[in-house]
């Protein structure tokens, strides 16, 4: 009995074919990614400057719980506001870049 020959397609490729094709898909995965990139920011801002969470909070005038979420990779609540205080505080600048997806 012959077997019929398939592309060979790698796992990856049929995850996106599944679940991305869709363009509210994409949108969703690229607003996760936003998010990721903004809490990792934030968190390697304030280490590299030796800051606890407390202490970032009371410099930018707001709760150690508040910066505690915006560094989990799940909150959808980040704002260009907030990361701008963060950065201008802490003596940089923030750079946003838009790339080719």
């Amino acid at each position: 009995m012959k077997t019929k020959k398939t592309a060979s397609t790698s796992a990856l490729d049929i995850m996106k074919g599944r679940y991305y094709k869709r363009d509210d898909r994409r949108v969703e995965l690229e607003e996760a990614r936003v998010n990721a990139g903004a809490a990792r920011l934030i968190y390697q801002l304030r280490t590299e400057a030796k800051l606890s969470q407390q202490q970032l909070a009371d410099l930018i005038g707001t709760t150690q719980s508040v910066i505690s979420r915006l560094e989990d990779d799940d909150y959808d609540g980040h704002s260009l506001s907030m990361l701008s205080k963060i950065t201008a505080t802490l003596n940089k600048r923030l750079i946003l870049i838009a790339e080719e997806a």
